[in-house]
């Protein structure tokens, strides 16, 4: 058994409270990485929200570059950051996994997502703590099970994320189909 720490490089976010607000407009503006987009970069699709929290700063804060691996400490959940959340500042919430070339990204979030070993040792984390926040230490310390050879790794990590939006988009077909139902319902019914 492996321990994460062995495998990937931990780079933290920047504590949220010690970044000094600039309002000056020459101050670079950084958008916060939230929850909402790792749900979008897990699926490959973007929310397009408007009410994202962004910040003017001339602090040296950590961002994201497109295919880093991140992971959430509030969700548990972690992801490979797209083209669109490029360049967004991450805080203390959120830790990037820099990995090797003996680990693929996809797979990592796979097992880091889906594998049961790896959730029966973040349950066991968190059993009686009444705040449901994962600590870096619990992140660090996960043990892993034995890696595939990294072609494999490569199959199933890209296997998981087309599962992933190929979900999201028959939701989202169903969704639009519902809303068109109903619409044609309502009409009808003023008839």
């Amino acid at each position: 058994m492996k321990r994460l720490e062995n495998v990937v490089e931990f780079v933290s976010g920047s504590p949220q409270f010690r970044i000094k607000e600039a309002f000056d407009d020459k101050a670079p503006l950084y958008t916060y990485y939230g929850q909402p987009d790792i749900e979008d970069d897990l699926v490959g699709i973007d929310s397009n929200r408007s009410d994202r929290k962004q910040v003017r700063t001339f602090d040296k804060v950590n961002t994201l570059c497109q295919g880093d691996v991140v992971f959430s400490l509030i969700s548990g959940k972690s992801t490979l950051v797209g083209a669109n959340h490029r360049g967004y500042l991450y805080t203390q919430n959120y830790v990037k996994l820099v990995t090797d070339e003996k680990v693929d990204s996809k797979y990592l979030v796979y097992l880091l997502n889906e594998d049961k070993s790896v959730k029966k040792q973040f349950q066991m984390g968190l059993q009686g703590s009444q705040v449901l926040k994962y600590t870096l230490k619990q992140v660090r310390e996960l043990e892993l099970p034995d890696l595939p050879i990294i072609e494999k790794q490569r199959i199933i990590g890209e296997l998981y994320f087309n599962q992933l939006r190929l979900e999201a988009l028959k939701n989202r077909a169903a969704n639009s189909e519902t809303t068109i139902v109903l619409e044609k319902l309502r009409e009808a019914s003023k008839k």
